[in-house]
């Protein structure tokens, strides 16, 4: 009996080890470690990847590794953006890497020749873009059933086009590059167009509608044509000059005259009449408003006329106007807002507008200053922030020397916009949308020391804008796209839009990422995974706990059914709960 026990146990313990080989085995695969290790060790970067791939880069569906994605233990994202490396690609290194579907690196300063993807039966994307790659486009890329996006413009590469012939393929793009020689004629190719191509000064074919047959001929026929235009245009323009030369004459003596009158009537004395401005005494509209509107007396006053005389540089153009910063020549630096899509308006709807917006004061909200209205030129004047927008922060000067924005410091921000939102729905809680067109670029962030302080901007314009939703952010929410009304739940969408931004570093509507929150729930869906982080906040270890929880919080901040988003003062509690974790403090 006694054996039969002995003999028992030792099968137990055998099966034992044998289960734990093979889940070891299921959740290690070395030949995909090895084939990425020479890649490692040749890559200069602003992360450093030694210290990080180090040890079995996935377990199960969960990645252990910078910039890697995992699945069944298989590696299957390697996505390396904008981290400065520098150096060329190892021979074959991606060989062994068997189930790869995404192979990014895009915005560094690789050379040499292009990968080999030979036998990467599974590869569906690759982003090779704003790199120094040389050389041709390797012939194996024609043969990946799966590919559907290509990216390799801006690089130094020559050669001829492969005959891309795969069915899949949906988004090419060559351009900026040395390409030479005729653009292939299949069906597949021919479903792009000229962006595709362009800046690629040999190519030649149908996108770019210039002839691969005989330049010689054709450079001698264009010159021609040239001529014969130049020579019937100098013909037409000879009598508009004279006409033109007798109306200057005539500007010339009229100025002189007024100029004159203007002189004598300066010196007749009225000391109690102001002069009015350049720009209003030249605007013949019934409707509008004499000089600029100020909302506090107690702030220094200047005319439209002092405005106008300051120097401006553009801070912005966006799709309801451009932004300037105006010195005036007190000293005082604002900025002006030159609006815009508004011609429709009435003076009574749009002053009502900026009366009831300019009175609004938090500290999480950009100070309209002053405003101005005419039937054709509208200015809002507002404080100017020195240190730009969290656009700008995230995503501007990504390279050598740029100081990357720490985890901390944006969620400090998300909870100063969240901030700013609620206090816009309680003032303005009879509007539909109180914000409407929240963006990062509509996020300008100040410091001091190294404490962050955002202010919204661009708040309010919705009720001046019904007929252009699409101008404004709440423009991509899906009860627009279905026809549904408006609430105060679509700033939450746009909210949860501005947030995943700030997690990935993704620009919604560039590249593979133009809706964030359907790629984000795609990788949720497949288990959560470290790719969808910015690459300068994954080094922040401490943090990726807190990481996935605010992922989570934007997808329910943009699900399309409104009664499932959040409010705004529940986000905030959320945010606030992950900065502020219960500390156990032990006094000596």
């Amino acid at each position: 009996m006694r054996c039969v026990t002995k003999m028992y146990q030792v099968l137990v313990v055998v099966l034992t080890m044998f289960v734990k080989s093979t889940v070891v085995a299921q959740e290690f695969y070395e030949k995909e470690r090895d084939a990425l290790i020479p890649f490692r060790d040749s890559m200069k970067a602003s992360l450093y990847l030694h210290g990080n791939w180090t040890g079995p880069p996935c377990r199960n569906n969960m990645s252990r590794w910078m910039g890697i994605g995992c699945s069944n233990s298989h590696i299957t994202h390697l996505t390396l953006e904008s981290i400065n490396m520098t150096g060329s690609l190892p021979i074959g290194f991606l060989q062994n890497i068997t189930f790869l579907s995404t192979l990014s690196f895009n915005n560094n300063s690789i050379s040499g020749d292009l990968p080999t993807l030979t036998n990467l039966m599974y590869l569906e994307s690759v982003i090779l873009s704003g790199n120094h790659f040389s050389g041709p486009i390797p012939r194996d890329y024609i043969n990946l059933p799966r590919l559907t996006t290509l990216e390799l413009q801006e690089n130094e590469i020559t050669g001829e086009i492969p005959p891309f012939e795969q069915e899949s393929l949906t988004a090419l793009n060559l351009s900026y590059n040395k390409l030479y020689g005729a653009i292939p004629d299949t069906k597949v190719l021919e479903r792009f167009g000229e962006s595709s191509f362009d800046h690629n000064p040999g190519l030649c074919g149908k996108p770019l509608e210039i002839s691969c047959d005989s330049p010689s001929k054709h450079k001698k026929k264009a010159l021609k044509i040239w001529s014969i235009v130049m020579i019937a245009a100098a013909a037409a323009l000879v009598p508009f000059f004279l006409i033109l030369l007798v109306f200057c004459c005539y500007r010339k003596a009229r100025r002189k005259s007024v100029n004159k009158e203007a002189s004598e009537e300066q010196q007749l004395p009225n000391p109690g009449v102001a002069k009015k401005s350049q720009w209003s005494a030249s605007t013949d509209d019934p409707e509008k408003t004499v000089d600029l509107v100020f909302f506090d007396k107690q702030k220094p006053v200047f005319d439209l006329d002092v405005l106008l005389r300051s120097s401006a540089e553009v801070l912005g153009k966006g799709s309801l106007g451009t932004t300037y910063k105006a010195t005036l020549e007190s000293g005082l630096v604002v900025a002006v807002k030159r609006v815009k899509e508004m011609d429709s308006l009435s003076k009574k709807e749009f002053v009502q507008q900026m009366q009831l917006l300019g009175k609004l004061r938090h500290q999480n909200l950009v100070e309209i200053i002053s405003f101005y209205y005419s039937e054709n030129e509208k200015l809002v004047v507002h404080e100017f922030i020195q240190d730009g927008s969290l656009f700008e922060l995230l995503h501007e000067s990504r390279g050598i020397g740029r100081t990357p924005l720490n985890w901390k410091i944006r969620v400090e921000i998300m909870k100063d916009v969240a901030k700013g939102l609620i206090f816009l729905h309680q003032s303005l809680s009879s509007q539909k949308v109180p914000h409407g067109n929240l963006k990062s670029s509509n996020v300008l962030v100040y410091f001091t020391g190294e404490t962050p302080h955002a202010k919204l901007t661009d708040f309010g314009y919705f009720p001046l804008l019904p007929s252009q939703k699409s101008k404004l952010a709440i423009g991509k929410c899906p009860e627009i796209m279905d026809g549904k009304k408006l609430t105060h739940k679509s700033d939450v969408y746009c909210f949860g839009i501005l947030l995943l931004e700030v997690i990935t570093g993704k620009i919604p509507g560039e590249n593979n990422h133009g809706d964030l929150s359907s790629w984000v729930r795609g990788v949720a869906n497949a288990d959560w995974s470290m790719d969808i982080f910015d690459l300068e906040i994954l080094s922040e270890k401490e943090g990726q706990e807190d990481m996935f929880k605010l992922a989570e919080l934007a997808l329910e901040c943009t699900d399309e059914a409104l009664d499932k988003r959040p409010t705004i003062n529940q986000i905030l509690n959320r945010l606030e709960e992950i900065q502020h974790p219960e500390i156990d403090i032990e006094f000596n």
